[in-house]
């Protein structure tokens, strides 16, 4: 890997587990965590001019368009640097996926694949199997919807990696199990926090 800049990307299906899991991988590994939402966020509260735009798609009940979003991720890994890098929230439309590809050729894309029902039960106690709905987006019916959704987005964007050869399915029913897999994974590319370099 000498010379060459690792870069990622981390998918999954909302409340998959995405921000549990890359919290892990910062802890454990020598990577950078890109959270396109919470970077948009960040924007957005400090009244960038980035910000500023997105802020007027967000209120209007629109998507940030693919341009901005790219020109805005770009940005951000720029900051980076010569580090390892883990994006996660983006890219989530095809266009999107070819656009960081043809500026960013990445390394891996890690797919987190947790079956619906998993997803839909994550609002049940786990002891007593009561639900523990505290926002309106948490129903399982409005869950449910933006699972479709996820998917008719993201299929393309998978398979576009799956196409590249970057592409592992990672299947877990709970975060241990994922993170499992994805330790094992990133081992194969990044040097762990543990390993002092030389």
């Amino acid at each position: 890997m000498a010379g060459r800049v690792f870069k990622c990307v981390i998918l999954g299906a909302p409340a998959s587990g995405k921000g549990t899991i890359s919290a892990r991988i910062v802890n454990h590994f020598d990577i950078v965590h890109i959270s396109s939402g919470d970077k948009l966020r960040q924007n957005i509260e400090n009244r960038t001019p980035i910000g500023f735009e997105a802020q007027q798609y967000i209120q209007a009940g629109k998507l940030v368009p693919d341009e901005t979003m790219i020109k805005f991720i770009t940005g951000e890994i720029k900051k980076v640097g010569n580090k390892a890098w883990l994006l996660d929230g983006f890219p989530r439309t095809l266009s999107q996926a070819v656009a960081l590809w043809d500026l960013e050729r990445l390394n891996l894309a890690m797919n987190l694949i947790v079956p619906y029902k998993i997803i839909v039960d994550r609002g049940k106690d786990d002891v007593t199997g009561e639900p523990l709905i505290q926002r309106e987006d948490d129903k399982p019916d409005i869950v449910m919807k933006r699972l479709e959704q996820y998917e008719e987005m993201t299929v393309p964007v998978i398979e576009f990696y799956r196409d590249k050869r970057i592409l592992r399915d990672l299947n877990g029913e709970e975060s241990e199990k994922l993170w499992q897999h994805v330790s094992e994974e990133l081992a194969l590319h990044v040097p762990s926090k543990s390993v002092r370099k030389t």
